[in-house]
């Protein structure tokens, strides 16, 4: 049975995981900074090494293309994911995807393999979104969601734009990036949860994604003074947004609710010990894989900022950021993907995923599908993210089987 060049792939990943690591030791490799650059710049340079045909579109994906003599021209078989991060990342969110992708070209390659199709390798721009919005622009692009225009007009927490940010990195082509348009599409990521690890699967086949619904919501009241203003005649921000948060965590844990609400950032205004505030402004982050339920939670939000100014006399709006809907992935290649590991003697389950994904835009044009792989105790968009190495190198050889049936599909 061919397998994968461990070592190789492994010795790629870490190589990559060095890039972004400041004196501290604090990993951040956020999206069209200097530190991306060099990591675009690296996997570029394996991509060339490997004999890949290199192309760069007007949003800065990155593509890798083996063709053939026999095979050129028929839509490819394609893996990817991406290589931006969080602040003070891990090492393998998005960099297993793309490298394991690499190497399983790489192998067919020295194989001496013929497919029926052409393979192609993406690296999605700006996945993580936390410096340019919004998250997932790359495959977003790709899948016809959002204009070239707008992607490249996203804004930056720092004032920056993507397009402008990636023209100073060198990092814009021309192909268009909706003229990709490949025939399958499986993504290799650790899983970023803990069900993997706690059940001892090596692998785990991903039926779906969560819908995501990301809103801002300012609330303002009257700033005044903490100590002689009296409780009834207070209009606290601060309070009516802890009121919010208390609010989503009981609709979440409601009987049969699968709905996981977040409010990650929180700013009070004028933000001082002994003044009430006057304005809060906090995100939300909701997921469910239910549209209807997800839908309806949405729907529950605005009427409670609704029901908030009459009962605490504050204004509250609500901004939306972000709306995906929730993916189902292509049964066909979930299938394939187990019987890949099965043929391997791993265990593997089918699994859907809690996170938003590079596969859950590309699924708009192609069939789909994802591979996870462990992360020990569940741990990600963190320092502590871990996937053990033989992990890592059975989840790329489950990407190599499935890679050589579907490119022959």
């Amino acid at each position: 049975m061919l397998s994968i060049n461990g070592e190789r792939f492994l010795g790629h990943l870490h190589a990559l995981g060095r890039i972004g690591v400041d004196a501290e030791g604090r990993r951040t490799r956020q999206a069209a900074t200097d530190e991306d650059r060099l990591g675009r710049e690296t996997v570029i340079g394996w991509m060339k090494e490997a004999g890949l045909r290199v192309e760069l579109d007007r949003v800065g994906n990155i593509y890798g293309f083996w063709e053939t003599e026999e095979n050129a021209g028929r839509a490819p078989f394609a893996m990817g994911s991406h290589i931006d991060t969080v602040i003070d990342a891990g090492q393998y969110d998005g960099c297993a995807g793309v490298l394991s992708g690499l190497e399983v070209i790489q192998t067919m390659k020295e194989a001496g393999l013929r497919p029926a199709r052409p393979l192609a390798l993406v690296v999605f721009t700006n996945e993580e979104g936390t410096r340019l919005h919004p998250d997932m622009v790359g495959s977003l692009t790709i899948a016809g969601g959002i204009s070239v225009e707008d992607a490249l007009a996203s804004p930056g927490t720092d004032g920056t734009t993507l397009g402008a940010e990636l023209a100073r990195i060198h990092a814009l082509g021309d192909r268009e990036p909706t003229d990709f348009r490949p025939a399958y599409f499986i993504e290799l990521h650790i899983e970023q949860g803990p069900v993997l690890d706690a059940e001892q699967t090596p692998i785990g086949a991903v039926t779906s994604i969560q819908g995501i619904s990301w809103h801002e919501i300012t609330i303002d009241g009257a700033a005044n003074h903490a100590g002689t203003t009296p409780t009834s005649m207070r209009r606290d921000a601060g309070l009516a947004a802890a009121k919010v948060l208390v609010f989503l965590r009981e609709r979440c844990t409601r009987p049969g609710s699968r709905t996981v609400a977040t409010a990650g950032r929180m700013a009070f205004s004028p933000n001082a010990v002994n003044v009430i505030p006057g304005r809060a402004v906090f995100t939300v982050d909701m997921r469910c894989p239910d549209e209807q339920e997800l839908q309806e939670n949405e729907q529950a939000l605005y009427d409670f900022l609704a029901s908030l100014e009459q009962s605490d006399h504050v204004s509250a709006t609500a901004r939306r950021m972000v709306r995906f809907q929730p993916v189902v992935f292509d049964g066909t290649i979930v299938q394939t993907v187990l019987d890949a590991a099965a043929a391997r003697d791993l265990k593997a389950r089918p699994i859907a995923s809690g996170a938003g994904q590079d596969a859950q835009m590309i699924s708009r044009v192609c069939p789909t599908a994802m591979i996870f792989v462990p992360s020990v105790g569940g741990v990600s968009h963190s320092p502590k993210e871990f996937t053990a190495d033989g992990d890592l190198v059975n989840g790329a050889n489950v990407l190599l089987d499935a890679a050589c049936r579907l490119a022959n599909a």
